[in-house]
């Protein structure tokens, strides 16, 4: 649809889409990845996978973010 054709009640949309994504991909992104940062923690005995998958997590989280909303 173009910009010409969106109806008045439309308009606020992109940016409540924008306001509940961001936040779910950084929270996802840290759950997901530090998991698995806790569950090779857990399987190796090496603490230091738990802040590895917590900052990879968060740096593809804002990857996404600006795949989808940053163009």
């Amino acid at each position: 649809m173009s910009e010409k054709e969106r109806r008045p009640e439309e308009d606020g949309r992109d940016f409540a889409d924008a306001a509940w994504s961001v936040p779910s991909y950084l929270l996802s992104g840290m759950l997901v990845w530090g998991g698995l940062g806790w569950l090779l923690s857990r399987w190796t005995g090496v603490h230091a996978f738990i802040p590895i998958g917590l900052i990879l997590g968060v740096a593809l989280a804002v990857y996404l973010v600006y795949l989808k909303h940053g163009r």
